[in-house]
């Protein structure tokens, strides 16, 4: 199955999400990442899902959830057309004489220390997958306390020329 990226727009009511993802579960598509916020107008929000899928299940989905009441449009994402970001918050184990370490691991990523407590840290990141994945890879070896990720959200590129 081909992993899918959707950006699915609805109107702001209580109810919304939960029927979008059902009709992804009633087609048998598992919904890998899911992340929802308002959007530009205050009366819609912007869901983006990445999910797995072929073409025909994915074209049955697509015409029903654009046949739902309180859906104003779905487009399925092109990555070359579309800057796609991830945020993760890493919380690591950082007894004092290894804080240095970790913040220039950090610093590599272009992370920031959000939190710093008697032997941990927290980190942000935002970026592509994989540069969130060597980051946590780097980390590792300290001990990941928690991870938490927001799963992909995406915008298509501006115009060029």
């Amino acid at each position: 199955m081909e992993k899918q990226i959707f950006s699915i727009w609805v109107k702001n009511k209580l109810g919304v999400l939960s029927e979008v993802a059902s009709v992804f579960g009633d087609a048998e598509i598992n919904i890998q990442s899911l992340a929802v916020g308002v959007s530009e107008d205050e009366d819609i929000s912007r869901i983006t899902i990445v999910s797995d899928g072929d073409e025909e299940s994915v074209a049955v989905l697509t015409a029903k959830i654009n046949g739902m009441p309180n859906i104003v449009r779905m487009e399925k994402i092109i990555n070359e057309n579309s800057v796609l970001r991830e945020l993760a918050m890493i919380r690591v184990n950082a007894p004092e004489s290894k804080r240095q370490n970790i913040m220039a691991i950090a610093e590599i990523f272009r992370a920031q220390v959000v939190d710093v407590g008697l032997r941990s840290m927290t980190l942000e990141l935002s970026g592509a997958k994989v540069k969130i994945q060597a980051m946590e890879d780097l980390l590792k070896p300290f001990g990941i306390q928690e991870v938490v990720r927001t799963g992909i959200i995406a915008i298509e590129r501006g115009a060029r020329g």
